[in-house]
Formats: structure tokens, sequence, C-alpha cells
């Protein structure tokens, strides 16, 4: 079997948040997971289970507690000003929210051009100006929304000129925070589908945080399961949805809408107890045990740790010790 280039290695990472005297909010707690070179890798989870956190700990925008991260075989939260800057040129992010993320009084221009010019891309005003409207042009937009100011734009193609922005330095790795799940669903699938035809066209390796888990399906290569701060299963994307393993993800699944209600009627429903407990104070041992009707005793005590069921398939969970 090949061996797989690796671009992004993240080992037993952690990121804690003070929650007042001698307690800590843990809101990533000992993920490990790999991104392989020209992969995408999905992160779903629901609201609060910590992995826009890890991401963006993972990229080293935030600072990590603990654990290590290496992009391309360099220590992520320990680079040299001038490894750093290098950096950022070969890793870009998509942000959630395109009205947050844009300065909505810029113009169009100004905002794809600044990658280019602090990287030295462009060697006159000339070859600037090619390289933006090219990159308008490969997001679907064209020359003429470069003089207009962001605020006239939509939120579809304000995204798109964050891609554009995103794209502007040449990246080799991009980190999509959620990038469809402000918008409507009419342009989530466009979105999606260009990030897809980028992806081939520029050969980019990428990291996919969602909470739509039909939206990852289309988009990813092999998925991870997020739960309260912890990773609970990961697989390709075929096997986990043919075979999920973990009950949180048996629940994921049963709760993604199916347009087919002969299928929706007969898929067996799965309705989760209680609520999700607090990252401050989580259980003493499985993180979902306090809302699985699959749990046992040793759940209660004992933390599961990931293993490898089959081939490139591993979970959390006691039920396969």
């Amino acid at each position: 079997m090949e061996k797989r280039e690796v671009d992004l290695e993240v080992r037993n990472l952690r990121k804690y948040y003070p929650a007042g005297r001698r307690r800590f909010l843990k809101a990533v707690d000992d993920v490990s997971f790999t991104v392989y070179r020209g992969e995408t890798l999905g992160i779903v989870g629901e609201s609060g289970c910590g992995k826009t956190t890890c991401g963006k700990t993972a990229i080293g925008m935030l600072p990590k507690t603990g654990g290590e991260v290496f992009f391309q075989g360099k220590d992520v939260h320990r680079m040299t000003k001038k490894e750093r800057f290098d950096f950022t040129g070969k890793v870009q992010m998509i942000f959630q929210d395109p009205y947050a993320s844009l300065d909505s009084h810029q113009k169009v221009y100004q905002i794809v051009a600044e990658g280019i010019r602090i990287h030295k891309l462009a060697s006159d005003k000339e070859q600037e100006q090619e390289m933006v409207y090219e990159l308008l042009n490969m997001v679907g937009l064209n020359a003429e929304h470069a003089g207009r100011n962001v605020h006239e734009f939509s939120g579809g193609q304000r995204q798109r000129i964050g891609i554009a922005r995103a794209l502007s330095v040449n990246p080799e790795f991009l980190f999509c925070d959620e990038p469809v799940s402000a918008l409507d669903v009419s342009l989530q699938a466009q979105i999606v589908n260009l990030l897809m035809k980028l992806q081939q066209e520029k050969h980019l390796t990428m990291l996919f945080i969602a909470h739509d888990l039909s939206v990852v399906k289309h988009i990813s290569d092999r998925i991870g399961v997020m739960y309260l701060g912890k990773m609970v299963e990961m697989t390709d994307c075929d096997e986990l949805y043919d075979n999920p393993l973990h009950p949180y993800t048996e629940a994921l699944l049963a709760a993604v809408p199916i347009a087919d209600p002969d299928l929706a009627e007969k898929r067996k429903g799965i309705v989760l107890e209680g609520d999700v407990p607090s990252p401050v104070n989580p259980p003493a041992g499985c993180r979902f045990c306090s809302r699985c009707s699959r749990r046992m005793d040793i759940c209660l005590v004992e933390e599961p740790v990931m293993k490898e069921i089959s081939p490139g398939h591993t979970v959390a969970c006691h039920l396969y010790r």
C-alpha cells in the first residue's frame, strides 16, 4: 500500500479555558488526527462540541494548552517569525460568517489584493490586477466586481470573495470553518461545489468543519465525529454512513433529513436522553454515557480510548472492547 504524505498531524491536542477557581472548560481534550495531502477531512458534531476551537488551535490561531501539532513536519506552535510567515502563505482559512469576516466598507480589489501584496507575489501593479481578476473569475465573480464595496454584495457573493482572498496567496491547505452554515440552502450547494472544484484544480488539502452531516458527506474523504471536546469516531465517508459504530454517530445520522417520505418513515429514529453535559464538569467515564441508551457500568467510570475496529475505522466506545 502506497504511503500517503501527511500535511497536518495533531497529537493529543488540548485547549482549556479558565472557568473559575481551579476549574477549566475543556473545549478540546486529548484529540488526535491526521490530514493527508490532497484529501478533505470533515469534522462534525453539534454546536459547542469544540470542533471549531480544535481547528483554530490546530492551525495556530489559538494557543494550545497541551499536545502537539505539525504541519508538513514543523511544529505549528513553535515556529520562528519567518516560519510563521511562510506558514500563512501555505495555510488559509475560510470563515463561517461572510458578513463578519470581511470589512464591508472596503473594496473587493483591496481585500483580494492584500495577501498578494504582503507575500510579494506580483512584480508590478499590472500583474497584481491580472491576479485579482483571475481570482474573482475563479470563484464565479468578474472584474467589474473588483471596484465595488463589499456591503453591496449578498451573503453568497461575500463568501466567494472570502474564498478568493484565501486563494490569493496560493495556499496548499484550507481550513473551512462551517463556510456554508450562514447561507441559504440554495447557496450552500453552490459554495460546496465551488470548493470541491477548486480543490481538484489547485490540489488543495482541506479541513472542513460543519454540523451538517449531509454537507460533510458531499465534500469529505474521511469524517471525524466530535462530542464534548473528544473525537469519538473517524473513518472513510462511505464507511461512516454505511456502518456507524458509536451511538452518538448513529444518533447524528438518524437526524439527517431524508427527502423520500417512505424511507424516512422506515428509518429508526433515535432520541437522545437529557442535555449535553457541561464541558467544565464532564462525566467521569465516557462523555456520552449520560445520554446513551446502550451504556454499561464501565461507561460511568472508565474513559474509552480510540481503537481501530477495522482498517481505517477507529472508535472510542466500550461496546467494542
